[in-house]
């Protein structure tokens, strides 16, 4: 559905799309380091094989408390599934490898689970994200993380990561509920000589508004978006050739937004040519088609993108993407906005991610993107994301991240009008070992808001204390 931008940055553990204002991870595969999207990190099909990383802690409890900080800004659900489809998962060999020594509460032979309760509690400042009125809470949370896998073959994997929890608010319980965390996914890989074949389902359950930055004045927002598809990689070792299709199916969690009630057929492609085993470089393409269950409030559209992408890879530690292009909608007139026959802009991704040392990394991303709305048809945005995770003893490791997006949209779902906005957050965290399994987290989160619209802004404030123990 959103075709402009799918480089994210990498980080440790996963952000998801939750409650109002929530500060939630869940766990990827074991023996690997996650990227803020939730796969595990491999490059784009027609990329250079993927970097060998520093031995890391496998599962570890702390790590799913890390990328709360840095991925709140993160793209809507059905970007993050555009990027699936085109990257994948984890290329098989290097899932295998980590899958050897990953630990696990269940193994029969091949077979192996790992299950990872936690509790957390959030403070929240204002879980309605509203300039006026605000309402704050605390919120209790119950989680278990699941991450099974089992090899039929050496090359055949079939891969089961979610972790489902239950946000309790202890002064507002008409906005808890239970949520299956973004990244949850049933997936299968197998070979065909040249060919690497995956089939997969993603799927979530949450209800977040303060997670995306368009959205403001309701904390409702959120639902079920599932993506069923298959990818298929074509490896010639000079060439790589990839096609990727998925269709996705969202059901809102509140009647509020019933209006985004879709379906949407996505496809994407690469083509790349290895110039030397650093560096790759070719085109990529996108398409969608998008029908809304309700044709009064946005509309229906069908969108194309096509440009160049470049991934460059210096040594085992460092990661370089760079994309850029032209993206284009065609809406149907079915709102009560009058939408454009024609939406169209340029994107631009560049991503870089460096292990400097053992216990220091970084990420930033930045770029311009065209993209379908929540509460507008499009939305247009610069986005900028730089993080820092170090850690300085061996049981104790700090996060620091900041986000920023500056975007305009012409919202649909209140009297017509022009929206320029701002949206910036900063996040620390802190993670401690207090046994081998026994991990203690504590986060906190500053987001701010800045509209033209007067009722549109807001500030909040988070404060989260986790507790997570590896069943092992």
């Amino acid at each position: 559905m959103i075709l402009a931008r799918t480089i994210t940055v990498q980080v440790v553990g996963r952000a998801s799309r939750r409650s109002p204002g929530r500060l939630a991870l869940e766990p990827t595969d074991a023996g690997e380091t996650p990227d803020v999207a939730g796969e595990t990190p491999a490059p784009l099909p027609g990329a250079s094989r993927a970097r060998r990383r520093r031995p890391s802690r496998a599962a570890a409890p702390g790590c799913w408390l890390t990328a709360s900080l840095l991925a709140w800004g993160a793209t809507a659900p059905a970007q993050d599934a555009l990027r699936d489809s085109l990257a994948g998962d984890a290329a098989a060999e290097a899932q295998r490898r980590g899958e050897m020594d990953t630990a696990y509460t269940i193994k029969q032979g091949d077979f192996r689970m790992l299950l990872t309760p936690s509790l957390e509690l959030d403070w929240n400042d204002n879980i309605t994200i509203t300039s006026r009125g605000q309402l704050q809470d605390f919120i209790l949370e119950p989680m278990l993380g699941v991450n099974l896998s089992y090899p039929l073959t050496y090359w055949n994997v079939l891969r089961l990561n979610t972790t489902i929890g239950y946000d309790f608010y202890l002064e507002h319980p008409n906005y808890s509920g239970v949520r299956v965390f973004s990244g949850s996914m049933l997936s299968f890989d197998t070979y065909v000589k040249d060919f690497r074949i995956n089939v997969h389902d993603r799927f979530q359950y949450t209800q977040d508004s303060a997670g995306l930055a368009a959205v403001a004045a309701n904390g409702y927002y959120g639902g079920l978006d599932n993506f069923a598809g298959v990818s298929v990689t074509w490896d010639l070792e000079d060439v790589v050739l990839s096609l990727g299709y998925d269709h996705e199916n969202f059901i809102a969690s509140n009647a509020q937004f019933d209006y985004l009630n879709r379906a949407s057929e996505l496809l994407v492609s690469r083509a790349g040519f290895r110039f030397n085993p650093a560096l790759t470089a070719g085109v990529e393409g996108s398409g969608s088609i998008n029908t809304y269950d309700q044709t009064g409030i946005l509309n229906n559209s069908i969108g194309y993108s096509a440009g160049l992408y470049g991934d460059w890879h210096p040594g085992h530690y460092t990661d370089v993407q760079l994309r850029g292009g032209y993206t284009e909608y065609s809406f149907d007139q079915t709102g009560p906005v009058a939408a454009p026959a024609n939406a169209n802009a340029w994107y631009l991704g560049l991503t870089a991610n460096q292990d400097i040392t053992e216990a220091i990394s970084y990420s930033v991303s930045a770029g311009h993107e065209l993209i379908l709305g929540l509460q507008a048809n499009t939305v247009e945005d610069w986005y900028f994301r730089p993080s820092l995770n170090w850690k300085f003893m061996k049981d104790l490791t700090f996060n620091t991240a900041i986000g920023y997006e500056n975007g305009k949209q012409l919202l649909a779902t209140q009297t017509a009008a022009s929206e320029s906005y701002d949206w910036f957050w900063v996040g620390l965290g802190a993670n401690y070992g207090l046994t081998k399994k026994l991990m203690l987290g504590l986060t906190y989160r500053l987001t701010e808001r800045f509209s033209d619209v007067g009722s549109r802004g807001y500030a909040q404030n988070i404060v989260g204390l986790r507790l997570s123990y590896l069943l092992q």
